[in-house]
């Protein structure tokens, strides 16, 4: 390897076959920035929920239109995790995520600058798929990790994107009731300007090698998905498990927003965090992994998962109640989701962003569903309508950890 003699110049080039990291482990501030950048690349497709309501108002749209919006970006970043993540085996991964962040920040000044729904749909789209960002600085950290520490990393970044998640309802909220909606875009098209140039300046050059031609990065996609069954059991438990997720944070606006309530879009986006603590207690689940825990962390994921619709149903009319549920549902989910990652990165680690690609156009289809779900729900059966479709994923989610305990337990009678 070789080094340029200019002090803004990144680490050259690491390239390999085997997938294990390059001869020098990533610094602190490379995971600092990367754990960032995932946090403002994912915030993009959340900002819109505590400013659904504004929106339908100032539109003149209905909720279940107004929630059409998450709909569509959701989808837009189900295409490009199967059709632009893959990219990530393929090109150099620094250069994919400087021209990813830059695409960005333009589709937000698309959104920011939209006075139609066709324009707001257009640019929510154009969003969903250039925050595809996220995943490739997930599985661009997995591999600059050591083995040993690979948990531990992911875990770190994915806290970065739970917390971007989570602050991007908080800070959209606050902002809206100040600035208004199209103000929240223009500030996150100037966040991903600024992460295009940083990630330009401060992270190293990664690149697989041997890797084949596009065509085949996407059919090998599928051809995973058929190959590992670790990677069928985690995408379902990821599916069911944001799935729930996406219930709960797209019907809650339209909750928070009528009576008892009757909230304004500031007040609604600090209820993201109620959900912080959980999402950052969930990254420990990493660490967990590394230990062999994995499957008792998803049992006790899937239980929580479950069960935790009781106070959220109830939270229709007890405000403490509502706040303890959105906290657990966050733990729950998360710590599922950070389990997941660790365990399929396992699988192939030459093969990360596709495997990731896998597992999250699974996770982020689900997700949509999820979400027109419980537009529907809620305008036909209320918050009772959402709080029992909630509970039915969070008992597919623990009936199917029952079966794969069980397929588990025969698994190691038959062993020697």
């Amino acid at each position: 390897m070789t080094r340029k003699k200019t002090a803004v110049t990144p680490p050259p080039l690491a390239s390999h076959t085997t997938g294990e990291r390059p001869a020098s482990a990533p610094g602190r501030g490379v995971v600092v920035l990367l754990t960032v950048g995932t946090g403002l690349s994912v915030a993009n497709n959340y900002y819109v929920q505590p400013l659904l309501g504004d929106i339908g108002r100032d539109l003149g749209l209905p909720e279940g239109q107004a929630g059409l919006l998450v709909t569509v970006a959701q989808c837009a970043y189900a295409a490009a995790l199967l059709l632009v993540l893959p990219l990530g085996d393929l090109l150099e991964r620094r250069r994919l995520i400087v021209i990813l962040s830059s695409a960005c920040a333009a589709s937000l000044v698309l959104m920011a600058t939209a006075r139609s729904q066709p324009a707001l749909l257009l640019g929510a789209g154009l969003v969903g798929l250039c925050s595809v960002t996220t995943q490739v600085m997930v599985p661009y950290a997995a591999s600059l990790a050591a083995p040993d520490q690979r948990g531990r990393v992911v875990g770190t970044v994915m806290a970065g994107l739970l917390c971007g998640i989570l602050f991007a309802r908080t800070v959209a909220g606050a902002l809206a009731q100040w600035a208004g909606w199209h103000a929240v875009y223009w500030c996150a098209a100037g966040l991903m300007a600024l992460l295009a140039a940083a990630a330009v300046l401060f992270l190293p050059r990664y690149q697989e090698t041997g890797t084949p031609g596009y065509r085949h990065l996407v059919a090998s996609v599928f051809q995973l998905f058929a190959r590992e069954p670790v990677l069928r059991l985690r995408a379902a438990y990821g599916a069911l498990s944001f799935g729930a997720f996406s219930v709960l944070w797209t019907a809650l606006t339209f909750l928070l927003s009528a009576p008892p309530y009757g909230y304004s879009p500031g007040v609604i986006g600090l209820f993201g965090l109620a959900g912080l603590a959980g999402a950052l207690a969930a990254a420990r689940a990493g660490r967990l992994a590394d230990r062999g825990l994995a499957h008792q962390v998803t049992g006790i994921s899937s239980v929580l998962l479950l069960v935790v619709w009781l106070p959220l149903g109830l939270g229709g009319t007890l405000l403490p109640v509502l706040v303890l549920g959105i906290a657990v549902l966050d733990l729950a989910a998360q710590a599922l989701h950070i389990t997941n990652q660790s365990e399929i990165y396992r699988l192939a680690p030459q093969f990360r962003s596709r495997l990731t690609a896998a597992y999250m156009t699974t996770y982020f289809l689900a997700g949509a569903t999820g979400s027109a779900l419980a537009s529907l729900a809620y305008a036909r059966q209320g918050w009772t309508g959402v709080s029992v479709l909630g509970a039915a994923l969070g008992a597919a989610t623990t009936v199917l950890w029952g079966i794969s305990t069980l397929r588990l337990r025969a698994r190691h009678r038959r062993a020697p």
